[in-house]
Parts: C-alpha cells; structure tokens; sequence
C-alpha cells in the first residue's frame, strides 16, 4: 500500500532513534508489553450512560460538529505519527514507510474523503410516496445509529481501530474504541492520543484483553464493528443478540488466488509476492493460497522466488522491509504448518525473534492443516491445477473467503470465474489494492463478514437511514375506509394499477 507522501523527517528521525534503543534492549519490548497489557479500571455502564446521555443531547448531530471531530481526528494522527511508527515497530517490527502507508496514511484519507462529502451524505433522499397516500412525498433521513462499539484487531492496529471510528464520527456517532491487547505499544498510544483528544462522552478508549471485550459485549449497545476472526465474530454476534443490536463484522477466511497460463509472469509474481508478505502475511486480505496453470506452474514458481530474493534479499531476517510474527502463539502455530508438502523456498524461523522467512510450499496435501486453516503469516502454498472447471470446483467447496483474486489478460475468463465464484470482493490481475479505493465498499460475506465500509460505506454503517412518509391534510377519499365501496375483484384490479401488484 503506498500513499502519496510519507512520515516527516522528524518523525523518521525520532522513529530510527527509538529503534537503535530496542535493537540494544530487546527485553524492553516483553516488559513494556506486560505493562500495557493491564486494563485501566473504568466503570463501563457509568461510561456508556454517559456517552447515551450526551448523544441524546443531540450535540453530535450538527455537521459542523461532525467535521470539527474529523478535523481533530486527524490533527491527532498528525501530532502522534513518530509515537504511533515507534509502537507498530515495537509490536510487529513493521517499517515505517509500511506502517505510515497501511496504516496511517489511509485512515488520513479516510479522514478528508469524509470531509469532503459529509455535506452530501447527510442530505435526506427523496423516493417516491405510494399512489394510494397521494398527495404525499417520501424521503428517508440519514440519522446516527447512536453509541458504537469498535473492537479493533492486531494486524492492523491503527489503520483497523481507527478507519471505523472516521465513520462512526462522520455519522453522528459516540464510540467506545477497545483494541487488541496483542499489540499493547500501538494501543497504549491509541489511548493516550484519544483521550487527549476528545471528551469521554464523545470516544473513549479501553485496554485490556478478551475478558474486557467479553464485559464491555455485555452492555446493550446501538451498534458493534468488529475486525477479526470468524470464531470470535461468531462470539461478538452471540453476544449482540442478546440485545438485537446490529453488527458489522470484518473478518477473514482463505482468499484464493488463480494465475492462468496467460499471466505475465514478472508482474504477477511481484504483485502476488508484494500482497502474500506485506506485514509478514498478516492481512485478512492476503493470498492465503496460490493456483496456477500447470504449463506455467515451475516458471511461476521461480519468478515468485526471483520476486521475494528482489524485495527482501537471500537473508529477509536482516531486512528492514520484512516484519515479525506478533507473538509466540502465532509463532509456533506457524511453523507447525511448515512441514506440510515441500519447502520450495524459506522456512527458516527464529522463536527468538518471532522471525518466520518468506516461505513457498509445494506438493501440499488437500486436507493438511495449511490448507484448511487461514494462515495469517508469511507462508504460500503453491498448488497446479489442470484445468479451470477443476480450480472452480475447488473453490466452491470452500467457505466465503473476503477476497478473490485472479490472473488472466483474457475477458471472458475474468468474467466466468467472477460468475462462478463468492467471495467478498475480486480483485483482476493485482492483490490487496480493491480494499484502497474509498468509492468501493469493502466487506465479507457469510465466514467472512457481515456488512461493508470505507467511503459512504463507512457512514453508512453506523447509521440508520430512516424512512419518513409526508402527506397533505386536504384530500382524504373515502374509498379505503370501511365498509367497503367496491367489490373485491374491482378492489383487486385497482390494487394492481396503484400499487403494481
């Protein structure tokens, strides 16, 4: 992901010198991360009531306070960019110029994109009233949801946090932000940013692990947005039942890629290599696994190894360009999937630096555990296929993954497979990069979510667009008050001409 300006010079400046600082004091990084890692005790129905009661105050509604929240939103980001790249490095090694493209710079472009079309957003839509209520108009009325909740992941954990929040701001809404515990650095500075920022009736940030999330899920809230797992989305819609409160959730699942024999070979291996191992392959939207042509399967496979060698060097341990597994968990679930088929590439790691190689895996079982489970990290599993009815058929075995992607300079192929596959979104001949667009929703389907943001879509998820029916007091016919003036089959015949029956 890349955006058009990077951090400052200070900022870098700052950023290097904390780095120099870690590097000579890894044990820094695990104490520091047990500290974070204790919640502030806050009293969350006390918390709730407050924000509920300053919403219903209706001061959140005016678009000028929208914007002046966006404005400070971003001011925020702006003034704590050195101290956010410090933290991401700190819990996923992540570069700075990757940190600032993936993470900040596109909650910054979320931020003016809403800015600019907040006005029209918020203006109500005209619809047509029925014939039978005539003289009337119709129109519905965008209105704020209320009081969010937005559960945040570890990935990304500013670009995924804070994204939501550009739409529950833009929409009207108060918000109570709780991110990941897994990366405590990033989220400690999340929370500092955020309350010197707003008043806690307007967003409020709460730290702490799963029970804290289990607490707060207990409260009845207007709507939740979570980014994460299947398994835990299932437990976030459980528990939102329980108070019918609507839900969005972000997930993930096995996002294919198909490269037919057309494909240029170069690109599509720098472009498959560049999506798969970005954040050391922990993004929902990454390649989970790779189809290809048999007749270009051994060529394709050597340009992804020409392409990995191209951006991360013989040794990727020593880039500064390639990050790290968040945690031991991960870590040893990761390499337990490394003796699965045939290492054509990597699969070196390192338990003390939670360092797993750009690896390809080859001749990989069916049912192996690498292909049942997503693999969130930097492992690919390189498979042929003879024929695309065959690479189809695979596919519609599978659960919805959020992304599809495909190879082919051919139309009617991209066509054919968009028709015969689900996923949440298709991106043809690149990777990741369907998810930039701010005029394109992004959202899964069924194991991989429920709903979409970004752009509008963001604004629209946090709000309720309520229908209003408006009618004049003159007319007021008789016809459709008892007892009856027609006979049925007349009633019947007049229903299909008003109504369209």
């Amino acid at each position: 992901m890349s955006t058009p300006s990077g951090p400052p010079v200070d900022a870098l400046a700052r950023h290097t010198a904390f780095l120099i600082q870690v590097e000579a004091a890894p044990e820094w990084r695990s104490d520091e991360c047990r500290r974070l890692s204790h919640p502030a005790t806050m009293d969350f129905p006390a918390t709730l009531a407050r924000q509920r009661a300053f919403f219903r105050s209706g001061a959140t509604h005016p678009q000028e306070f929208r914007s002046a929240q966006l404005h400070r939103l971003r001011r925020a980001l702006e003034t704590h960019e050195a101290d956010l790249l410090t933290a991401l490095y700190a819990d996923l090694h992540k570069p700075a110029h990757e940190a600032y493209s993936a993470e900040l710079g596109l909650v910054l472009g979320e931020i003016r994109n809403a800015l600019r079309h907040l006005g029209s957003w918020m203006k109500p839509r005209r619809h047509r009233a029925p014939w039978l209520a005539w003289p009337s108009h119709g129109f519905t009325r965008p209105e704020p949801r209320g009081v969010a909740l937005i559960l945040g992941p570890w990935n990304y954990p500013v670009q995924l946090l804070l994204s939501p929040l550009v739409g529950a701001l833009a929409a009207g809404c108060c918000a109570i932000l709780k991110p990941s515990e897994y990366a405590p650095h990033t989220a400690a500075v999340i929370a500092r940013m955020i309350r010197a920022t707003f008043t806690e009736e307007q967003v409020t940030v709460v730290e702490g692990g799963s029970d804290v999330a289990e607490t707060l899920l207990r409260e009845r809230f207007d709507t939740v947005f979570f980014t994460g797992s299947s398994a835990v989305g299932r437990s976030v819609m459980t528990a939102a039942a329980r108070h019918l409160t609507p839900v969005t959730l972000e997930l993930g699942g096995k996002c294919p890629c198909l490269v037919c024999a057309d494909a240029p070979l170069a690109v599509t291996a720098r472009r498959v290599v560049w999506g798969k191992f970005m954040n050391a392959g922990q993004t929902c939207v990454a390649p989970d696994f790779v189809l290809v042509d048999r007749r270009i399967y051994p060529a394709f496979l050597q340009a992804l190894r020409d392409a990995i060698l191209s951006f991360y060097g013989p040794d990727p341990r020593q880039s500064p360009d390639f990050g790290r597994i968040v945690n031991r968990r991960h870590f040893d679930r990761l390499t337990a999937y490394l003796s699965a088929g045939h290492l054509a590439h990597g699969g070196q790691s390192d338990p003390g630096t939670l360092y797993v190689a750009p690896t390809l895996l080859t001749d990989v079982p069916p049912d192996a555990p690498v292909m049942q489970e997503e693999i969130f990290g930097p492992i690919l599993p390189v498979i042929e296929f003879e024929n695309l009815d065959d690479a189809l058929a695979s596919l519609r075995d599978r659960p919805t993954p959020l992304a599809l992607y495909l190879f082919t300079r051919d139309r009617p192929t991209q066509q054919r497979v968009i028709e015969a596959t689900r996923s949440g979104g298709v991106c043809v001949n690149d990777t990741i990069m369907q998810m930039l667009g701010q005029e394109l929703p992004f959202g899964g389907l069924g194991e991989s979510g429920i709903g979409s943001y970004h752009g509008r879509a963001s604004f629209d998820a946090f709000t309720h667009h309520r229908s209003v029916l408006r009618r004049s007091l003159v007319l007021d016919p008789s016809f459709r008050y008892p007892p009856p003036k027609i006979s049925f089959a007349r009633m019947k015949t007049a229903m299909r001409l008003l109504l369209g029956g």
